[in-house]
């Protein structure tokens, strides 16, 4: 990955100072989330969201595979993620960056980690045919919190997929086409949306969902994965400043506000695409 150009010392002294007056140079007031838009495509699991001007596409497939030997009775949920040349030039297609990695890790823990998924309800035949969900997620624009953006891109297309409808018949296993016989949906059992916040000034002064210019200049950030059972999923925390416990705690009332938002924008947008 080709190094990013520094912000200037008056463009980050112009953030900390607005920062500390409560604003923020896109306008928004620290705890504001940017705009989200969420597009389906016309065929089962496929996700677009906007965040802001950052960019993500999802896309769930699903194919018969042999499960993993210590766990027979159980599905396979992979994740992959891919950068797009558009989306920043000072990406580095040839070479997967460790924010890719870091982006991927954090995807990964709060969808399948969190168990959100019942992966048992993708076994077919015990130990010998399991469906093997793969998510791929190509980022296409980047203008800061890829974290979110992906998280909510990975939930939505796997919400919105649908597998094939499979019948077992002693040996004989049958998998039906979708235009014979209605797709089966997931069974997901909760909704785990990312919320990343971005620290600065020692840690007195925090962000919701920032944008680029904002990840550069931050001094710590930290991803806290939660649902509207008020359950924390996850919590990552790359480097950085040190937090105290209560920042912590201020941090996940925040998140769990910005969760029920985002997950009635999910749920609102699924619906609207059934009717």
């Amino acid at each position: 990955m080709v190094k990013d150009t520094d912000p200037s010392i008056n463009e980050s002294t112009f953030l900390l100072e607005a920062l500390k007056q409560g604003r923020r140079v896109d306008g928004r007031e620290v705890y504001d989330m940017r705009s989200i838009e969420i597009t389906l495509g016309n065929d089962y699991g496929y996700a677009e969201v906007r965040l802001g001007k950052t960019k993500v596409a999802a896309h769930v497939t699903a194919e018969v595979v042999r499960p993993y030997t210590d766990r027979p009775s159980e599905g396979v949920l992979l994740f992959n993620t891919e950068i797009s040349p558009m989306a920043a030039p000072t990406f580095d297609t040839s070479n997967r960056s460790e924010e890719e990695v870091l982006i991927s890790r954090i995807v990964e823990k709060a969808l399948r980690r969190s168990r959100a998924i019942d992966t048992e309800g993708l076994c077919i035949v015990s130990g010998e045919k399991v469906w093997q969900i793969r998510v791929d997620l190509l980022f296409l624009d980047h203008d800061g919190n890829l974290v979110d953006c992906a998280c909510i891109a990975a939930i939505t297309a796997l919400l919105h997929f649908r597998r094939p409808d499979v019948t077992v018949s002693g040996e004989e296993v049958t998998i039906h086409p979708i235009d014979q016989r209605n797709p089966v949906p997931l069974s997901i059992h909760h909704i785990p949306i990312c919320i990343t916040f971005a620290f600065f000034n020692n840690g007195e002064l925090l962000v919701v969902d920032p944008n680029h210019l904002e990840e550069q200049c931050k001094e710590g950030n930290m991803t806290i994965t939660m649902n509207i059972n008020k359950e924390i999923c996850a919590l990552s925390k790359a480097g950085g400043i040190p937090l105290e416990m209560d920042q912590v705690l201020r941090c996940s009332q925040i998140a769990l506000i910005k969760v029920t938002e985002v997950t009635e924008l999910i749920q609102k947008t699924l619906q609207d695409n059934k009717s």
